[in-house]
């Protein structure tokens, strides 16, 4: 409840003014089979027309301020409710968007998904329907018992048995329905999770003609889900059904009692109909009592997950002063670093890595698979925190630099160039919002990407589909590399970012980076030694180690791990 103590006092007051209009619609449907009790005993039995007219009246006003009670209180249900979810939606949102990488990797994706989406809509709905039905349920169950009841002690025996079985029944359907729910919505995770990785993967699908593999894995965690669906609705299911059986059961007790109290002259017609009135709107608001706590069940599981990630302390701790920053330069400095994405009782990935960058100076970064270079340079803007050891940028420990000073300094291409739906230009302006068409084609030519771009029907106004569908990796690669140019930062990142472009483009953008790079850090992480062979120096690791550090003619002669990669690419032994 902590996590929502927020909403709570922000939302408390016009909450209140819908459930002030719903204790009078409650009021006003109450008082309604009083008043046909009267009409039936005063005014028919003793044929006083005026009564009836009169008592007619009143009736149909109740009903009237009872409906302007309800379309209000409907009004400002839906606003509210609409506003709430609105707004836990989006701090959940910014929530996750604040959360490091080490903190996110605790959750799956496509659980985020569903507690943004699936989760968030089962809260916003309890809340909606605390303000429509929830609380009118009991005030109409409490209500009707004291109606009943001072109107006829005899009749009200029959409440005395019916509503605790009721009572027990809603308590042993909730403990039982609970723990269901929880399972439902975790089958819900795994289907999202499933969606999410063929959609993200269709590709791969249809190259593999693996329709059938996928199916099956789809179909399977559907089954989970359907199966843990319907075993949660089937607690209600049974339960429903004989809470209904209770009450109606009640009633004709009601009738029965009250049929001989009428005939033995101790029990008035209309006391009859009102208390079979009252019992059936002690039924009905008991049957919306079960509901409440069906819907409360889902709800509560959906506010947990919700509240886990908002709940979520960052593991890093930021320094939120000084957002501002003078440019000086990208000298970095690595000083014994080591690092393990399970802390400091995991596995290190990078083990004591000791080196310097300094400004406007070019370094490849070369290693087998798993070295640990993607790790080594996400560590640059602190997408992770260091195990153990510093690294500082332009002297300063990156742990004391405020998170948007110390990003805006670094520009980094990643292995996977990522897109966004939009246009070319929309992608171009995330590196820089206030860019102009002329440095757009600047940074576009640069990357080698304005001839294609150029060549579009639409040119710069080009859409971009999901994810980038519409072009090509190569042609993908280099416009992310146009964006991170276009950022003008300190230190520029590319990892393997030319992989996907022929040798004679790669040279192009190469030469072009020489000319734009004279000024900033320019880490260039490579598979190919062609990559890197003309670097100012190269930083050569093999498993987390730094094995290697100087020019290509040095590493040569006197790195071994250097020497291997050179004989494995080039199929010859170093002379």
């Amino acid at each position: 409840m902590g996590n929502f103590r927020k909403y709570i006092k922000k939302y408390w007051k016009p909450f209140s003014v819908a459930v002030l209009f719903l204790t009078l619609e409650a009021i006003c449907d109450l008082l309604q089979p009083t008043i046909m009790a009267k009409i039936v005993d005063n005014g028919i039995a003793n044929r006083d027309l005026d009564y009836v007219i009169k008592m007619g009246g009143l009736m149909l006003a109740v009903t009237l301020v009872g409906a302007v009670a309800a379309s209000t209180r409907s009004i400002l249900a839906s606003i509210t409710s609409q506003n709430f979810g609105s707004e836990l939606r989006f701090d959940l949102f910014e929530k996750i968007q604040k959360l490091s990488f080490e903190n996110i990797n605790r959750y799956d994706r496509a659980s985020l998904i569903t507690r943004l989406t699936n989760d968030v809509s089962q809260v916003q709905m309890f809340v909606n329907g605390l303000m429509r039905i929830f609380v009118k349920a009991p005030l109409l169950a409490i209500g009707g018992l004291i109606m009943a009841t001072s109107l006829n002690i005899q009749l009200s025996i029959v409440l005395a048995f019916v509503v605790p079985m009721v009572a027990i029944l809603i308590i042993v359907n909730m403990r039982f329905s609970l723990p269901l729910f929880t399972k439902v919505q975790q089958a819900l995770d795994k289907v999202n999770r499933v969606m999410r990785e063929y959609l993200s993967g269709v590709r791969v699908v249809k190259a593999f003609n693996r329709f059938d593999y996928e199916i099956d894995k789809f179909g399977g965690f559907n089954q989970e889900l359907q199966d843990k669906s319907i075993a949660a609705n089937r607690i209600i299911s049974t339960f429903t059904p004989i809470i209904i059986l209770v009450m109606n059961l009640g009633i004709v007790v009601v009738l029965w009692i009250g049929g001989y109290g009428v005939e033995q002259g101790t029990v008035q017609v209309g006391h009859v109909i009102a208390f079979t009135n009252y019992m059936t709107q002690i039924l009905f608001s008991l049957m919306m009592i079960t509901m409440v706590f069906n819907m409360f069940v889902r709800a509560k599981t959906s506010a947990n997950r919700i509240g886990e990630v908002l709940a979520e302390e960052d593991r890093m701790t930021w320094k939120y002063e000084n957002t501002s920053y003078a440019k000086t330069g990208g000298r970095i400095d690595f000083e014994d670093v080591s690092f393990s994405y399970e802390g400091a009782s995991g596995e290190p990935v990078l083990k004591n890595i000791s080196f310097s960058c300094l400004p406007g100076e070019t370094v490849g970064i070369i290693g087998s698979t798993g070295s640990g270079k993607s790790t080594l340079v996400g560590l640059i803007p602190r997408f992770y925190d260091v195990t153990t050891g510093k690294i500082k940028i332009n002297g300063e420990d990156i742990s004391d630099i405020n998170p948007k000073a110390l990003r805006e300094r670094v520009a980094i291409v990643p292995q996977k160039a990522t897109l966004f739906t939009g246009t070319v230009t929309e992608n171009f302006r995330w590196g820089r919002e206030d860019a102009s068409l002329e440095e757009m084609e600047l940074a576009a030519r640069m990357a080698n990407a304005h001839k294609f771009i150029s060549e579009s029907p639409e040119g710069y106004e080009t859409r971009i589909g999901q994810g980038g569908v519409n072009f090509s990796g190569g042609q993908k690669q280099r416009m992310s590399i146009a964006r991170a140019l276009l950022k003008k930062p300190e230190i520029l990142i590319l990892d393997d970012s030319t992989s996907a472009v022929d040798v004679a483009t790669e040279a192009r953008i190469k030469e072009a980076l020489r000319k734009y790079a004279q000024d900033l850090t320019c880490i260039l992480i490579a598979q190919r030694i062609s990559s890197v062979v003309d670097a100012d120096r190269i930083i050569v690791l093999n498993d987390g180690e730094l094995v290697g550090n100087g020019k290509h003619t040095e590493l040569l002669k006197s790195c071994r791990t250097y020497q291997e990669i050179y004989k494995s690419q080039f199929g010859k032994e170093v002379q």
